[in-house]
């Protein structure tokens, strides 16, 4: 009997370990890391060589990314079913990275809207990595071959030059790389600032009522949704114009399964008040499991050296193998 089983298709994603990771992360990305799992054969790692592109306390660095890795656990990345791994553990990303930046144009590169945005932030470090960061990125993607990129909406440009520039080595060199297509979760891709519900969720907000963390204790999300900005209609409806609301509505949705009709039915005639605190008894209550195996996790120091460690070595095979096909290809001797 011929063999049916179709070969899975490749998932990559990545996240910086700058601060703790939001709610935001946790329903736009995270949450369905969990789920693809089961789905791809998925490659999730911590992306600590892009956060230098801002200034970072290496020591305060070294104990986000170990944090960052032991969130990743804590919320069901599963090892055994995923490849997990810290990007600067393997070498390769970086190699790949001036390959690919050699077929990069400068126009390109100056197109990209983060450069703008992280340079107006920033404008005493406008540095050279923050400005070729993308092909970085695209070495992260292509190394594994991945099929798909989970982006929400507004990172679709981040994956579209990852894409010119693998057609164009293609077109180059010849075949190599696969062309990674996005991938955007349905639903809950994108969580709002709870102080200003027309921007992003963000962990670098300077309003800490702004955002809630995987990590924070319940006292603390439920207090920061009794703060959250809404209007002064009074009704719970999902509706143009009712910004704040309409991000309480999805959070509490995502995480209950609950239609929006539902919720406007089951909260007929209640308050704002009232919908505040039962959207903050759901999110703490969803992020509880996390924080109690977070704990778990970070106590055992050696069972997170020997995850990460297993987990470099495994990507560290596979890049390589790219690696090996890419320098032929640009006409590099063998080693």
């Amino acid at each position: 009997m011929a063999d049916t089983q179709e070969k899975k298709q490749i998932i990559l994603s990545g996240i910086q370990p700058t601060g703790t990771f939001t709610l935001g992360n946790y329903i736009g990305a995270i949450r369905n890391w969990v789920h693809l799992q089961e789905e791809y054969d998925c490659a999730y790692m911590i992306a600590d060589m892009h956060s230098l592109t801002v200034r970072q306390e290496p020591a305060k660095l070294r104990q986000q990314i170990l944090s960052a890795f032991a969130v990743l656990l804590a919320c069901g990345v599963d090892p055994e079913k995923s490849l997990m791994f810290i990007q600067s553990h393997v070498y390769q990303h970086a190699e790949l990275n001036w390959v690919l930046a050699c077929n990069t144009q400068f126009g390109e590169l100056s197109r990209m809207t983060q450069f703008k945005d992280k340079s107006a932030k920033h404008p005493e470090n406008i540095n050279a990595g923050l400005f070729t960061y993308p092909s970085l990125m695209a070495a992260d993607i292509l190394l594994y071959q991945a099929n798909l990129v989970p982006v929400g909406v507004d990172q679709k440009q981040h994956l579209e030059i990852t894409r010119d520039i693998a057609i164009r080595f293609n077109n180059n060199y010849g075949p190599t790389f696969t062309i990674p297509e996005p991938y955007i979760p349905e639903v809950g891709a994108k969580v709002m600032s709870l102080a200003d519900p027309a921007k992003k969720m963000s962990k670098s907000d300077e309003n800490q009522n702004a955002f809630i963390t995987i990590l924070d204790p319940p006292e603390v999300i439920i207090r920061k949704f009794k703060r959250a900005v809404t209007d002064s209609d009074m009704e719970i409806r999902y509706a143009e114009g009712k910004d704040g609301i309409n991000n309480l509505m999805s959070i509490y949705s995502v995480l209950t399964g609950d239609s929006y009709e539902t919720i406007e039915r089951d909260f007929s005639g209640k308050g704002y008040g009232d919908f505040k605190l039962a959207v903050g008894e759901v999110v703490a209550e969803a992020l509880r499991p996390i924080r109690e195996n977070y704990d778990r996790v970070m106590k055992d120091k050696a069972y997170l050296e020997e995850v990460y460690r297993a987990g470099a070595q495994k990507a560290g095979y596979t890049a390589e193998k790219t690696m090996r096909k890419v320098y032929r290809k640009v006409g590099f001797l063998a080693k």
